[in-house]
């Protein structure tokens, strides 16, 4: 950790993240100082008027747009999205429905499927252990 950075403020990068907004695109003030838990509770309790506009319009960070269009964040770089996209470019994605896009959208929706399967496969064996007890 830096000097100036005390356990109850982040680096910029960590707050935009927390925020969900892509870093580059926030205020010069925002991306130039550090953030306290306190500063970060208000800013996510009462968005200004800059947060409400990145978070509407973008440009967004592949994690956002990864999930706005339902693939992974590898099935984006696979897709040849590496920058980030306004809500404008991402709803242009969602109409043109390129072959990638489907491909990834298929392949996310099957590991979410096998996600759900494995959970319950736990669960089913958690609970007969307990019965064995």
């Amino acid at each position: 950790m830096s000097s100036q950075q005390s356990p109850q403020t982040m680096k910029p990068a960590t707050a935009a993240k927390k925020l969900g907004v892509y870093l580059p695109a926030t205020p010069a003030e925002f991306q130039e100082g550090v953030v306290s838990r306190a500063e970060l509770g208000e800013l996510q309790a009462n968005p200004p008027e800059w947060l409400r506009e990145l978070r509407a319009n973008g440009p967004h960070p592949r994690p956002v747009v990864a999930a706005k269009l339902g693939v992974s964040i590898a099935g984006l770089a696979r897709g040849g999205v590496t920058e980030p996209l306004t809500s404008e470019q991402i709803e242009a994605l969602k109409q043109e429905q390129p072959e990638w896009l489907e491909k990834e959208r298929a392949t996310q929706a099957e590991v979410r499927k096998e996600t759900v399967r494995i959970k319950k496969l736990h669960k089913e064996r958690q609970e007969r252990g307990a019965e064995g007890r």
